[in-house]
């Protein structure tokens, strides 16, 4: 998979926080020490774990549970449940229809897939982030996270967050690792996790 340049200009920002990083560049023809796309040639099945395999690339092993992104909180944007949802993703054998009795409910997602939401959460607010940053700095200053499979899911793993993935049967390729952290195929499970990260 290949980045846009916006893509690459939003995420920027957010790799050059990074305590353990000391220079982000894009790509022009540079030499490179370790192709992590090679990972998608190695003969392996990918219904596991995706990030685990990363060290079979570096043959570094390192403990999933503890945080592996760093950034300052929000400073306006506080304890909201924050949700982004992949329309791609989605599962089928769950819908948000019981999220309309909870408030503090923000989706700093893409548009349409806000729009998709919300139909379905009439409460629903949007915020629009204006680059990974600080949709790293919101998620750090959330409540808690709910997403599929998305970057936004992504970023609040790397923060080990409380934090809530809805799973998809067919495509099984990440799992919660560390505390507060679950994941969920059917609605009562969706319905239990969701009230038990709200009222922590």
């Amino acid at each position: 998979m290949f980045l846009t340049k916006t893509n690459v200009d939003m995420l920027l920002p957010l790799f050059m926080k990074q305590p353990y990083i000391h220079k982000v560049d894009k790509y022009r023809n540079q030499e490179i020490d370790i192709d992590l796309n090679l990972v998608r040639k190695m003969p392996i099945d990918f219904r596991g774990d995706l990030i685990r395999w990363y060290s079979q690339l570096t043959g570094v092993h390192t403990d999933l549970s503890i945080p592996y992104l760093f950034v300052e909180p929000h400073t306006i944007i506080k304890n909201k449940v924050i949700i982004t949802r992949n329309t791609r993703r989605k599962n089928y054998f769950i819908n948000y229809k019981f999220l309309k009795k909870y408030e503090n409910l923000l989706f700093i997602g893409l548009n349409d897939e806000y729009e998709d939401l919300k139909k379905e959460v009439p409460n629903l607010e949007f915020y629009d982030c204006k680059d990974f940053l600080e949709m790293a700095q919101i998620i750090k200053s959330s409540k808690f996270f709910l997403g599929n499979l998305s970057f936004g899911y992504t970023i609040a793993e790397g923060l080990k967050i409380p934090r809530l993935l809805e799973s998809v049967p067919e495509f099984p390729l990440v799992y919660p690792n560390g505390k507060n952290a679950y994941d969920f195929y059917f609605q009562e499970h969706f319905e239990k996790w969701f009230n038990h990260l709200y009222y922590l």
